[in-house]
């Protein structure tokens, strides 16, 4: 009995620091898919958790290197340096219930993001003012278990609906121009959906809080990706499109994933975790959209593939209170053009259970974001990148997590 509750109390803090760790990941990463509530041996449980991420990239030392819409750095009042990132919320609640041998559970999340708002009156806006890229994910996931050795084998599977939008502006023709009767600027509204599948498999001693679990993620194939070009602030003599709203579409994918996941007792309350993770971002790389079969705009990522290791170890200090850290490293997705580089987190969380039926925690992150460079680069034999270059030191991020969880 006593290995169990320190399976059901030291593993869940493994959990939490699971989902805090990672939380600021590389491509449009914002904790990914979780599945975590479908092992909880309770017959019923309810789970709600929030993260609140703040990033503090800073890009330095910007050079507007094309000079056929205006060099902003000849032009007073725009800045050679910025404040690219915005905090952002990360969400899950889900719901689990165990009959026999199956357990299948419900989730909603946020998995995907992205949010940079470096403005207007700095020298790169005329690669970026603003980007935004919102998900709302809703999964459904099943388990199966039965005896294997001195354990139990799971066969899980299931399925995810994912919607997606987001929007992008950047500046096309700077205001003093054109006498600043407009802003210049362009804007692009995008939003798609699609379906995808899981499929894995756990082996589970809990005797020893011990659980393995490989997990497989499919791609979400957003095959109708719908918007529009606003160019209403863009003057018609100066720009071919200039004036107009033009409809466009397009085609991508978000990525498959691949994740392993290992915890075990390792003393008397006592628990060491590890979790490695790879993410297909390198299919992400330029997106065109179009009317009438004419390119009329892109979204130029040239993602490489990401990877995320995490370890760490928990500890169980008494019946209701137990502690957890980890540590992450994240493989940053951004090759010569952007700003995602390497990441290193460090990740703490407790965890407080005033009865069996009831479980809060708080975990925090503290990290940093390497430094590095932005320049032009080709993607599929097109030239991106080639608006502005900038540099960036080592920054920090920093996240807030808190979850409840009911069980019975």
């Amino acid at each position: 009995m006593a290995s169990r509750m320190f399976f059901r109390g030291v593993a869940s803090l493994a959990i939490l620091s699971s989902i805090a760790s990672p939380s600021f990941a590389g491509g449009l990463d914002r904790g990914g898919y979780n599945i975590d509530l479908l092992f909880d041996p309770s017959r019923f449980a309810v789970e709600s958790t929030a993260t609140f991420v703040m990033p503090q990239r800073k890009l330095k030392n910007v050079d507007d290197i094309n000079p056929l819409n205006g060099d902003l750095n000849a032009i007073p009042g725009y800045s050679t340096s910025a404040d690219d990132s915005e905090d952002y919320w990360s969400p899950r609640i889900g719901a689990k219930a165990a009959i026999s041998d199956a357990d299948c559970m419900f989730d909603y999340s946020q998995p995907y993001g992205a949010h940079t708002n470096p403005g207007a009156r700095w020298a790169g806006a005329s690669d970026n003012i603003e980007t935004k890229v919102n998900s709302d994910n809703y999964a459904l996931t099943c388990s199966y278990k039965f005896d294997m050795g001195p354990g139990q084998f799971r066969v899980i599977g299931g399925a995810n609906y994912l919607e997606m939008d987001g929007f992008k502006e950047r500046l096309l023709v700077p205001p003093e121009a054109i006498g600043f009767v407009a802003t210049g600027v362009g804007r692009l509204d995008l939003e798609g959906d699609g379906w995808g599948w899981r499929a894995g498999v756990a082996y589970e001693i809990p005797e020893y809080a011990l659980r393995a679990s490989l997990m497989y993620y499919s791609e979400v194939k957003l095959n109708d990706v719908t918007g529009t070009v606003d160019m209403t602030q863009v003057p018609a003599a100066l720009h071919p499109l200039g004036g107009l709203v033009i409809p466009v579409e397009g085609s991508t994918a978000m990525p498959d994933a691949l994740e392993l996941k290992v915890q075990s007792g390792i003393a008397p309350d006592w628990l060491a975790f590890g979790s490695v993770k790879w993410t297909d971002w390198s299919q992400l790389q330029r997106i065109p959209f179009y009317n009438g079969g004419v390119e009329i705009t892109s979204l130029d990522l040239g993602y490489r593939d990401g990877w995320t290791i995490t370890g760490g170890v928990g500890h169980k200090f008494n019946d209701q209170w137990n502690g957890a850290v980890s540590v992450t490293w994240d493989r940053g997705t951004s090759q010569e053009y952007g700003s995602q580089t390497d990441s290193w987190l460090l990740g703490a969380g407790v965890s407080y259970s005033p009865n069996q039926n009831v479980e809060f925690r708080l975990g925090g992150v503290l990290g940093i974001l390497t430094s590095g460079d932005s320049s032009p680069t080709t993607i599929d034999g097109v030239a991106v990148g080639d608006e502005a270059t900038y540099e960036f030191d080592n920054d920090l991020v920093t996240a807030l997590s808190t979850s409840l969880k009911v069980k019975f």
